[in-house]
């Protein structure tokens, strides 16, 4: 699987997201690139099927979202750009943790399968042990060989996969509630 960023590399303002218009993530990022705003926007590829072909194409992992560091003095050039309809967070003062957006980076450079998801809010919370996602918290929503992880990114409060090995999760909570509230034991986790 490929993945792709646009990205600036500029050090020392907090990371911050952008909400801009549905579809138009990759026209914001090449403005921000042409107006050398550090940014970044996470992309992962998909098969789709045509009624005459199928193609591949690049979407991003958060629908609707970019992150971008800027100065005090760039915030108008910033929310200036066409497609930009606002910075996150009340007064705009809302930052993402930079470690969580180096993971997605590192993530997407080592081609870690990484999928937008939508939010879980049933499952066993999980902790990846290894590799480039170690200490980050996550629920399980699919056993197989390999096990899929929901991680959700606070700052757009949205969600992405991540494919990985069960041996390299610990297990924070072992019980799952359903969506009807019962408590149950995770499945494959041992019995009462």
């Amino acid at each position: 699987m490929v993945f792709d960023s646009f990205a600036v590399e500029r050090s020392g303002a907090p990371w911050r997201v952008l909400h801009v218009i549905p579809n138009h993530e990759k026209k914001v990022a090449m403005q921000l690139l042409h107006r050398a705003v550090e940014h970044f926007l996470p992309l992962y590829t998909e098969r789709s099927r045509w009624s005459d072909r199928s193609v591949t194409l690049e979407r991003p992992l958060f629908a609707g979202y970019i992150f971008v560091r800027f100065s005090l003095q760039e915030r108008r050039i910033v929310i200036a750009s066409p497609g930009v309809l606002k910075i996150l967070g009340k007064n705009e003062n809302e930052v993402v943790d930079a470690e969580e957006v180096e993971r997605i980076r590192r993530g997407i450079a080592t081609g870690c399968v990484l999928r937008p998801h939508p939010p879980i809010m049933v499952g066993t919370r999980v902790r990846v042990s290894s590799g480039v996602f170690a200490g980050t918290e996550g629920l399980v929503i699919e056993l197989r060989s390999h096990c899929k992880v929901i991680i959700s990114m606070s700052a757009v409060r949205q969600c992405y996969s991540l494919e990985t090995d069960m041996r390299s999760l610990e297990i924070i909570e072992k019980k799952v509630i359903r969506q009807d509230g019962a408590k149950l034991l995770a499945a494959g986790y041992g019995h009462r």
